[in-house]
């Protein structure tokens, strides 16, 4: 699929002026990844036309520039798909990071979904006196009664401040940027966090004759990828329905047990809230193991349980150790950039999530919808991109109805023109 052409080929949904101010007639969408094509597509199914900015140059950018090579899905395929469009079928179980990009990318194709690239939103604020939202790039200042933020919970990496790190003289990276072990073959590399990332990165890294120290800052929990066969989390949703959810996670942790042992003895303390418990309260996602636990066990991975600070060779850890570390990998995870754009907004925290839990997040006032911050992975957007297009689709069949048949907002495009013009 192509970048946005021009105003010729879609000047049936939007107005520009000589102020390069663009009136959208359908909603604006900031961010072009799963969540921006999922509520893309199914506004199309309403007959509502939409806009996508995306910041990078390509759908799907998080997936495309920021994951590394081994990357799977976590989850198996029917519980990762989007609405209206599933996975081929000759894909297996657990599709590569490859895949979901072709299946991003065939996604967009099939609903000719042309998001405009390189268009960076620098603000978006809505105009009481309008009664629009203005959303402003590097080129354009955009209109429309309707804004959906899809940048999602994982937009920006984290990156902690970790004492003497600015001193060391290795190299640092954050996995956003990680792509294979090769490059640190031989090395004595630190892994700063033990979440999903953090325990696939060990995993490659060992690969290379590597021995990764993994540092453990946290409680974590580690159940295996499947049981018996069958995937965790379908067992999990599966459960849910039948029984109360204390229960659920009480079987959950009783086999993960069974299966992997008992992790506090590896130097991964278990949470005291069950898994999916704390998975819907705080966001926080279990550890899905696909191999990093018998690395651990059998000494090439290390588990460390905090760093005290970096020093220029190495680090010191808080039991007193100190080792000599010629890499330092971040695998602290991701955080939202919606605060830094989205003014005059009291929907969000301060950490840029809805401050109304799922499943109730995805509509707030004034016309601003979101997607993608369920903390539920793409079942969660899924949900969002339905509703919002439901929503939103009553909203312009009624608007159609008041207008002529063309649906034309002459009135309100001079409103906005003399607006911008001034």
């Amino acid at each position: 699929m192509g970048s946005y052409k021009g105003e010729d080929q879609h000047r049936h949904h939007h107005h520009r002026n000589e102020s390069n101010c663009v009136l959208v007639h359908g909603p604006i969408i900031v961010g072009a990844g799963p969540s921006g094509l999922a509520t893309s597509a199914c506004l199309k199914q309403q007959s509502v036309p939409s806009l996508i900015l995306e910041k990078s140059d390509c759908i799907a950018s998080l997936w495309q520039h920021r994951t590394y090579d081994r990357l799977k899905l976590h989850l198996p395929k029917q519980f990762c798909e989007l609405p209206l469009l599933g996975f081929p079928h000759n894909f297996p179980k657990y599709p590569t990071k490859h895949q979901f990009i072709s299946y991003m990318e065939t996604y967009a194709s099939h609903f000719s979904i042309k998001p405009r690239f390189n268009q960076a939103v620098i603000k978006a604020e809505f105009d009481h006196v309008l009664g629009f939202w203005r959303v402003k790039t590097q080129d354009f200042e955009y209109l429309s009664r309707w804004l959906i933020v899809a940048t999602g919970e994982n937009a920006e990496p984290v990156i902690p401040d970790i004492p003497g790190i600015d001193r060391f003289k290795g190299r640092v990276v954050h996995t956003s940027l990680y792509k294979s072990g090769s490059v640190f073959k031989n090395q004595r590399v630190l892994v700063i966090g033990c979440g999903n990332s953090g325990m696939e990165v060990c995993l490659d890294l060992c690969r290379f004759n590597v021995i990764p120290h993994m540092v453990v800052r946290n409680t974590v929990h580690v159940l295996p990828r499947e049981m018996f066969g069958f995937s965790t989390f379908g067992i999990a949703m599966a459960l849910v329905k039948w029984f109360p959810l204390k229960l659920v996670d009480k079987l959950l942790l009783l086999l993960a047990n069974f299966t992997l042992g008992n992790t506090d003895q590896m130097g991964l303390r278990r949470p005291k809230t069950g898994p999916i418990e704390l998975k819907n309260v705080t966001g926080k996602t279990p550890v899905l193991d696909v191999g990093a636990l018998s690395q651990i066990k059998s000494g090439k991975i290390k588990v460390i349980e905090g760093v005290k600070e970096i020093t220029r060779n190495g680090a010191k850890f808080v039991d007193g150790q100190e080792k000599e570390i010629d890499s330092i990998i971040l695998a602290t995870g991701y955080k939202s950039n919606v605060p830094t754009w989205l003014k005059g907004c009291e929907f969000f925290t301060k950490d840029g999530m809805p401050k109304s839990p799922f499943p109730n997040g995805w509509k707030a006032e004034t016309g601003l919808y979101t997607v993608g911050f369920t903390r539920r992975g793409l079942l969660g957007t899924a949900s969002d991109a339905v509703n919002i297009a439901k929503d939103i689709g009553e909203q312009w069949r009624t608007i159609k109805e008041c207008n002529d048949s063309n649906f034309n907002y002459l009135p309100q495009r001079n409103v906005v023109q003399n607006k911008v013009k001034k």
